[in-house]
């Protein structure tokens, strides 16, 4: 019987390592792209300074993220008292560099906006009136970081070819004996978009995402991000995923990935 891990990460003094909950899709020594981009979220928001929003994050995922402890190192590369840039570097235990993210961080405050126009409503159905998903990695017996997450399909299922909506919400901590951030739970949730809107066949093609942008207007309120997300391919082997991010409140903000498409 597979022991299950209790949380993602365990911290071990300025390294973090991960468990097999961490584990991706793609390769069973690498990690899913959600794991290293919530350490990475984690990096920036706790860069000392004023009070900041993150409005934005890039991350970079150089090579694929080994199950091996990771470190991050920050620097401000763009200081200032309403707009930053905080770059993160994340390395493996020889020093390889296997991921970079940069965040814009903006000054949060009190603005008279009126009555402003509301574009996007709600993602419906809610996460408590939908049944649980049943990842396809149910069946392998390994832990891994869909199974992390509690998904609930809204529209679509995950594998189900096209565009789909689902709530995602983790399940164990991020990061063992520490709560987990709002804007760590976008970042494990918004990875999700490219597997969430496959118009591919799992079997037949890959199409891992290098990168992940994430765009945010204000942090998501409870634990549920919701991803409502679509998958534009090409036959050069290039593609794009899109969702749209929302909390039960309402919209919160975007993500995009780009993404290699290759056969097996």
């Amino acid at each position: 019987m597979v022991d299950w891990p209790e949380a993602v990460f365990v911290p071990d003094g300025d390294a973090f390592v991960p468990s097999g909950l961490a584990r991706g899709p793609w390769d069973p020594n690498a990690q899913h792209g959600g794991a290293p981009a919530a350490l990475a979220a984690r990096a920036i928001e706790r860069e000392p300074g004023p009070p900041m929003h993150v409005a934005r994050i890039t991350i970079e995922l150089l090579r694929p993220v080994p199950l091996t402890p990771l470190r991050i190192a920050t620097r401000v590369t763009r200081p200032g008292k309403k707009v930053q840039l905080v770059e993160a570097s994340m390395t493996s235990p020889d020093g390889t560099e296997v991921l970079r993210a940069t965040g814009l961080r903006i000054r949060a405050t009190d603005v008279d906006l009126g009555a402003p126009i509301v574009p996007d409503g709600q993602l419906r159905p809610l996460p408590d009136d939908l049944e649980p998903e049943r990842f396809r990695f149910h069946d392998v017996g390994t832990p891994m970081f869909p199974l992390a997450m509690d998904g609930r399909p809204a529209r679509g299922a995950f594998g189900e070819p096209g565009p789909a909506a689902m709530w995602f919400r983790l399940k164990v901590p991020m990061i063992a004996g520490e709560a987990t951030s709002p804007l760590m739970r976008v970042a494990a949730a918004a990875d999700f978009g490219n597997g969430v809107s496959a118009v591919l066949d799992w079997e037949r093609f890959v199409f891992i995402n290098p990168d992940l942008t994430i765009s945010l207007h204000r942090l998501p309120v409870g634990e549920w991000v919701g991803l409502d997300s679509v998958t534009y391919p090409e036959r050069s082997g290039v593609g794009t995923a899109v969702s749209k991010l929302y909390d039960e409140r309402g919209r919160i903000g975007t993500a995009v990935q780009s993404l290699l498409i290759d056969a097996y």
